[in-house]
């Protein structure tokens, strides 16, 4: 049988064993898709808002539904060394139009071409790793949602 979800979980058991639906970044931005659970459940989704990796969606009496966002090939550029030059790092990969995910000790970008060769001319170290990428919060409008309803644009 096929459960139809609207939103995420508003009060999930964290004592309760996790069953993770597995999606592309691509599907966990999507508000209308279909997934199916590691167990075999069956979910339809017609989501007021997108949800995020790691959060609950279902629960039972005896399990609790999390998506999580599978990891793709990025780069990774540390903070650690020169922290003061992500402002800089991320103008310049926003400015190819693309996306970043920023972290406290890393930035990350998808592993693209331009991604490399931007890096490369920068002379900015990185490593190529695996990782789930979340692109900033404003990526896609998604800063209406996150500062609420009456904050304006």
């Amino acid at each position: 049988m096929l459960q139809l979800i609207n939103a995420p979980l508003a009060s999930p058991n964290p004592a309760l064993p996790e069953v993770v639906l597995s999606v592309e970044r691509i599907m966990v931005a999507k508000r209308i898709w279909r997934g199916t659970a590691a167990d075999g459940t069956e979910f339809g989704f017609e989501l007021e808002r997108p949800l995020r990796h790691g959060e609950p969606f279902w629960q039972t009496t005896t399990a609790r539904y999390v998506i999580a966002q599978k990891p793709e090939a990025v780069v990774e550029v540390s903070l650690e060394v020169a922290p003061s030059a992500a402002a800089g790092i991320g103008w310049a990969v926003g400015n190819l139009h693309l996306e970043l995910s920023a972290e406290p000790t890393r930035l990350l970008a998808l592993d693209e071409p331009a991604v490399r060769q931007l890096l490369d001319r920068l002379q900015v170290p990185y490593k190529s790793t695996t990782a789930v990428f979340r692109p900033g919060r404003f990526a896609r409008g998604a800063a209406t949602h996150e500062l609420g309803p009456s904050h304006k644009h």
